[in-house]
């Protein structure tokens, strides 16, 4: 593996900690200022979340939500991007929600996320 996905690996092991360990004060040392958020809500699109702001912004409220968890399924590196299989539990097991994230990262930061969940 080279450096450069050594770093990717690196940095997709402590976004997604944050979310298991419901620490948002993690998220801001993982992002880039030009990253860019497509995320699940308000379907069918989704919202695009442009900036270093407007980003920290959604992952930090999820990652301080304990109304739920995250289970990684499957993380799979492919260079400067990583597939993230998970499922939300919600409290109720029965509102659980299984999906994907498409991250990108580049010199060390996150600069692009694309998250897309099961149609139930």
């Amino acid at each position: 593996m080279s450096l450069h996905a050594d770093q990717s690996t690196d940095v997709i092991t402590r976004f997604n900690l944050a979310f298991q360990q419901y620490t948002p004060d993690a998220l801001p040392a993982l992002l880039a200022e030009h990253c860019v958020l497509e995320n699940t809500s308000a379907g069918p699109n989704g919202l695009r979340h442009v900036g270093r702001a407007a980003c920290l912004a959604v992952w930090q409220a999820i990652a301080a939500d304990r109304g739920g968890r995250f289970e990684l399924e499957e993380v799979i590196a492919l260079g400067d991007t990583t597939l993230i299989y998970w499922c939300y539990h919600r409290i109720s097991p029965a509102s659980s929600t299984r999906g994907v994230n498409i991250m990108r990262v580049q010199d060390g930061l996150i600069v692009d996320a694309r998250g897309y969940v099961k149609a139930g």
